[in-house]
Protein backbone atom coordinates (compact mmCIF):
# COMPACT_ATOMS: atom_id res chain seq x y z
CA UNK A 1 0.00 0.00 0.00
CA UNK A 2 1.41 3.39 -1.20
CA UNK A 3 1.65 5.77 1.91
CA UNK A 4 2.40 9.80 1.84
CA UNK A 5 4.93 11.51 4.08
CA UNK A 6 4.53 15.24 5.41
CA UNK A 7 7.47 16.82 6.90
CA UNK A 8 7.39 19.99 7.97
CA UNK A 9 9.58 22.03 9.70
CA UNK A 10 9.77 25.49 11.22
CA UNK A 11 10.70 27.89 13.84
CA UNK A 12 7.49 29.07 14.63
CA UNK A 13 5.64 27.00 16.77
CA UNK A 14 2.59 27.98 16.66
CA UNK A 15 2.23 27.99 12.93
CA UNK A 16 3.29 24.85 12.89
CA UNK A 17 1.01 23.54 14.82
CA UNK A 18 -1.72 25.52 12.90
CA UNK A 19 -0.35 23.70 9.83
CA UNK A 20 -0.24 19.74 11.09
CA UNK A 21 -4.13 20.32 12.64
CA UNK A 22 -5.42 21.51 9.10
CA UNK A 23 -3.60 18.31 7.36
CA UNK A 24 -5.20 16.30 9.74
CA UNK A 25 -8.32 17.96 9.64
CA UNK A 26 -8.47 17.71 5.86
CA UNK A 27 -7.25 13.37 6.33
CA UNK A 28 -10.33 12.82 8.50
CA UNK A 29 -12.93 14.84 6.73
CA UNK A 30 -11.40 12.48 3.22
CA UNK A 31 -12.05 9.33 5.41
CA UNK A 32 -8.72 8.31 5.83
CA UNK A 33 -6.70 7.32 8.79
CA UNK A 34 -3.53 9.81 9.45
CA UNK A 35 -1.08 8.57 12.06
CA UNK A 36 0.79 11.71 13.57
CA UNK A 37 1.88 14.32 13.95
CA UNK A 38 4.52 13.16 15.09
CA UNK A 39 6.94 15.20 16.79
CA UNK A 40 10.79 14.59 15.92
CA UNK A 41 13.81 15.74 17.95
CA UNK A 42 14.17 20.18 18.13
CA UNK A 43 17.72 21.06 16.63
CA UNK A 44 18.52 23.91 18.88
CA UNK A 45 21.32 26.54 16.93
CA UNK A 46 23.14 28.14 19.62
CA UNK A 47 25.90 30.90 19.11
CA UNK A 48 27.66 33.15 21.93
CA UNK A 49 29.66 36.37 20.97
CA UNK A 50 31.15 39.25 22.53
CA UNK A 51 28.79 42.56 23.57
CA UNK A 52 31.68 44.43 22.80
CA UNK A 53 31.95 45.54 19.33
CA UNK A 54 36.10 45.81 19.74
CA UNK A 55 36.55 42.47 21.22
CA UNK A 56 37.96 44.36 24.60
CA UNK A 57 36.77 45.26 27.45
CA UNK A 58 34.87 43.20 30.42
CA UNK A 59 33.92 39.34 29.26
CA UNK A 60 29.94 39.86 28.76
CA UNK A 61 28.34 38.00 26.20
CA UNK A 62 25.25 37.36 24.34
CA UNK A 63 23.96 34.11 24.20
CA UNK A 64 21.20 33.66 21.10
CA UNK A 65 19.13 30.53 20.46
CA UNK A 66 17.35 29.55 17.49
CA UNK A 67 14.85 26.60 17.82
CA UNK A 68 13.67 24.11 14.38
CA UNK A 69 10.55 22.07 15.33
CA UNK A 70 10.01 19.29 13.14
CA UNK A 71 6.76 16.80 12.80
CA UNK A 72 5.88 14.30 10.65
CA UNK A 73 2.23 12.90 9.56
CA UNK A 74 1.66 9.39 7.63
CA UNK A 75 -1.26 9.31 5.34
CA UNK A 76 -2.65 6.62 3.10
CA UNK A 77 -2.11 7.65 -0.63
CA UNK A 78 -6.03 9.24 -1.19
CA UNK A 79 -6.01 11.82 -4.58
CA UNK A 80 -8.56 14.30 -2.96
CA UNK A 81 -7.09 14.19 0.02
CA UNK A 82 -3.66 15.17 -1.62
CA UNK A 83 -5.02 17.86 -3.62
CA UNK A 84 -6.18 19.56 -0.54
CA UNK A 85 -3.00 19.82 1.17
CA UNK A 86 -1.56 20.88 -1.46
CA UNK A 87 -3.75 23.57 -2.09
CA UNK A 88 -3.62 24.72 1.51
CA UNK A 89 -2.43 28.28 2.44
CA UNK A 90 0.94 27.60 4.43
CA UNK A 91 2.99 30.44 5.96
CA UNK A 92 6.08 31.45 4.75
CA UNK A 93 8.16 30.53 8.49
CA UNK A 94 6.61 26.50 7.52
CA UNK A 95 9.00 24.70 5.18
CA UNK A 96 6.97 21.58 3.69
CA UNK A 97 8.34 17.90 1.85
CA UNK A 98 5.56 15.63 0.86
CA UNK A 99 7.15 12.20 -0.18
CA UNK A 100 5.69 8.89 -1.67
CA UNK A 101 6.62 5.84 0.23
CA UNK A 102 5.98 1.97 -0.64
Amino acid sequence: MVKVRVKLNSTDIGALNQVCTSIIDIANKSGIMPSGPIPLPTKRLKITTRKSPCGQGTATFDRFEMRIHKRLIDLPASEKALHHIMRLQIPKSVKIKIEMKD
